[in-house]
């Protein structure tokens, strides 16, 4: 794996070096060219550029940012979150099997349920955090292990190393969808996971404006890498250099806005768990969460910004108090520099969520203000 001998803040600020060396600039360029130039020859007059579908260097420069905040062998930009969490399940084959981690986001659910009745391949759902239950799981040979730490909207934590040693124990690669804990909190690739995803989307790039997802794997030569790169050059699951230059714009902050959102989340959280009119708190930041001493092995500089709150009263309170929130927009996504709730139970009620859960994902916003906006919507 590629271990780069600066610390993530210099990767990030530096953006991996990737000035623009033609002009000078201390800011990357935008280069929007979709094919190449061939001399007299014939011959390419950039050797390693053809086409713009893999050939773009804004885009490898973003991912040559990733790679190296995340210590990886290789990493390839997709054009959302789900096209690249769809790339790691296309490497199972038909009549294969899939060992899913339960209750984690629903979108990766709902595709893999459906992929896999489509490819006539076993899925068995399993709640991850419990080692008993993964090894159980993994008792019989598997070809994928996918999990989610920190688990969106659960807050669960599953320990990546004991979880890498069952998968591949079945025979299995072990991806880890990394969301809600970027590179520069959690790597798991250094837990022994082959390959992480995050949906860029949210905090990598942070300010809600570009669609992106990431893959990166500890072994660019594996059969599995080898079909995740073959497949998004053939089907073409590629982001634009516009889209991969606002990307690189929002890593150089990350570690910073990072530092600021998970230290407001565990202000929130701490005070929200005391709070009269609240049932329970799930964030891992919290001294009581069963996750608490194994999150702060994977973790680094904080718990992340994503918390759940379940409001005393269920349903009508709880759409109510999000209703009377001024600061906190009600909006899907996570990960920006403004702060969000959504309810949770009106997207996915059969999915096992409490009616009375909200979900919030917390900005840079100053915490006094962040805290009286959601006391004065509890206590209406």
């Amino acid at each position: 794996m590629n271990k780069s001998p600066f610390k993530s803040e210099t990767i990030a600020a530096q953006a991996a070096g990737a000035v623009d060396a033609a002009g000078a600039g201390v800011v990357p360029g935008i280069q929007p060219a979709t094919t190449f130039l061939r001399g007299p020859d014939n011959a390419l007059l950039r050797g390693d550029k053809i086409y713009g579908r893999d050939d773009n260097d804004t885009v490898r420069q973003a991912e040559e940012i990733l790679n190296q905040l995340e210590g990886a062998a290789a990493t390839l930009l997709f054009p959302s979150g789900m096209a690249a969490a769809a790339a790691v399940f296309r490497t199972v084959s038909n009549g294969g099997r899939v060992v899913l981690q339960s209750g984690i986001y629903w979108g990766v659910t709902k595709w893999a349920q459906d992929f896999c009745a489509r490819r006539d391949i076993m899925l068995d759902q399993v709640d991850a955090s419990d080692l008993d239950a993964l090894s159980t799981a993994c008792a019989q040979p598997a070809d994928l292990v996918w999990i989610e730490v920190p688990s969106n909207p659960w807050l669960k934590i599953t320990d990546i190393a004991a979880a890498s040693d069952l998968a591949h124990r079945a025979g299995a690669i072990l991806a880890v969808d990394g969301t809600a804990a970027p590179p520069t909190m959690t790597q798991a690739l250094q837990f022994g996971a082959d390959i992480v995803m995050h949906s860029a989307t949210k905090a990598i790039n942070g300010h809600t404006d570009v669609l992106a997802g990431v893959l990166s794997c500890a072994d660019a030569g594996s059969a599995a890498w080898q079909a995740i790169a073959l497949d998004r050059h053939d089907a073409g699951a590629i982001i634009g250099p516009f889209e991969a230059w606002l990307l690189m714009r929002g890593i150089r902050t990350l570690p910073l806005r990072l530092e600021r959102m998970s230290a407001n989340a565990q202000a929130i959280a701490e005070y929200l768990a005391t709070h009269d009119r609240v049932e329970a708190v799930w964030y891992p930041g919290l001294r009581d969460h069963p996750g608490y001493e194994l999150a702060k092995r994977q973790m680094q500089g904080g718990f992340g910004y994503m918390l759940s709150v379940v409001v005393n009263g269920g349903e009508t309170a709880a759409l109510a108090a999000i209703g009377r929130l001024s600061l906190f927009h009600r909006a899907t996504s996570l990960g920006g520099v403004e702060s969000l709730v959504e309810h949770r139970h009106s997207i996915e009620p059969h999915s096992g969520i409490p009616p009375g859960l909200l979900r919030l994902s917390v900005g840079i916003e100053h915490i006094d203000d962040l805290i009286a906006d959601l006391d004065q919507a509890l206590r209406g």
